[in-house]
Formats: C-alpha cells, sequence, structure tokens
C-alpha cells in the first residue's frame, strides 16, 4: 500500500462563503491557512483542513464604512470571536466512495472551540503531485453558539432574521509532500 501525503497549497486554494436571511443573503471568501491529506493507493484516506478565520472578506457590500462595520460584527462574539479563535478545523475520519472521483467525506468541524461531526460530498482529481478537492459544506451556525437572529432563540426577528445554515462552497490544490 503506497502512501502519499499532500500539503494545500493556500494561495490556490478558495473558499466562498453565502450567509441567508429573510431580506436576501451575503457573500464573501475566506482563507486557508494550512492543512494536508492522506492518500493511500491513489484514494483519500485522512487530513485535515485549517480555516484562517481573521481572513473572512465580505464581497457584496461595496460601501467600505458598512463593510468595515460588517466585518468587525462577524469578527465579533455575536459570530465568529475571532481574536479568541482565530482558525476552524476540519479533520476528516472517514471516506466513502460513492463513484469514480466523488468521495463522502466525514469528520470533526471546529469552530469557536466547539466540535461537530460533519459531511460532504467532494469531488477529486489526482495527477501524479496535484491533488484537487470542489464541494461544498453546509453548516448550521447554532451548533457553534453563533446564534445571532436565528429563529430558533430569537421571536419575532421578522425581517431581521438570519437563517441557521451558511455554505462554503471551497475548491482546495494541495501538491504530494517531498519528504
Amino acid at each position: 500500500m503506497e502512501t502519499t501525503n499532500f500539503n494545500i497549497v493556500s494561495a490556490n486554494s478558495n473558499i466562498d462563503w453565502t450567509g441567508r436571511k429573510v431580506t436576501g443573503a451575503h457573500n464573501g471568501t475566506i482563507g486557508i491557512k494550512e492543512g494536508h491529506f492522506i492518500l493511500n493507493d491513489g484514494k483519500i484516506n485522512g487530513g485535515n483542513i485549517v480555516i484562517n478565520t481573521a481572513s473572512i472578506k465580505i464581497l457584496d457590500v461595496t460601501d467600505p464604512d458598512t463593510n468595515a462595520q460588517f466585518a468587525g460584527h462577524l469578527a465579533s462574539d455575536d459570530f465568529f470571536s475571532i481574536e479568541k479563535f482565530p482558525t476552524a478545523n476540519f479533520e476528516i475520519l472517514s471516506v466513502k466512495e460513492i463513484s469514480n472521483g466523488k468521495y463522502y467525506l466525514e469528520g470533526n468541524l471546529t469552530i469557536k472551540d466547539i466540535t461537530h461531526r460533519t459531511g460532504f460530498e467532494t469531488e477529486v482529481e489526482s495527477n501524479n503531485n496535484t491533488l484537487s478537492l470542489s464541494g461544498k459544506l453546509v453548516i448550521d451556525r447554532t451548533k457553534y453558539d453563533i446564534k445571532f437572529r436565528s429563529g430558533n432563540f430569537f421571536k419575532d426577528l421578522g425581517d431581521t432574521l438570519i437563517y441557521n445554515d451558511f455554505d462554503l462552497d471551497f475548491t482546495i490544490t494541495a501538491e504530494a509532500s517531498k519528504n
């Protein structure tokens, strides 16, 4: 059994986020700090992804002052508590092959030092020294103590309600480690 380690190339990887509310949605990007994947005989067998929560950007709010205010709110304890928790982490615990090149990854997602098991489908392409993954992870923010304007915790929010689920659409590139 041949084992190969692949290190995530942060500069060639990206995550787009979308959060929805009654009156619309917001979107942006968030960076990957580091991570790796373990392949046994060409198939993913483990790994982890470390997300840099401090890198969160808002793309749909173009007014600089409003954008800065919104970014500050996302960094606050109402959302990601970025000063206390500058990273989030996904550790792969199990992998099921759905079809050729498509997998279901399951693992522990840790946000704000709170861990829950979750999973998602991903498409994987590999050639020699490069590995590419793409997919979408849907997260229920309330499981990670992000309750601001959630209908599960606050009543009579009307059109200020923010839906609990947010999406992370990702494309990750990793290269075989040299050692």
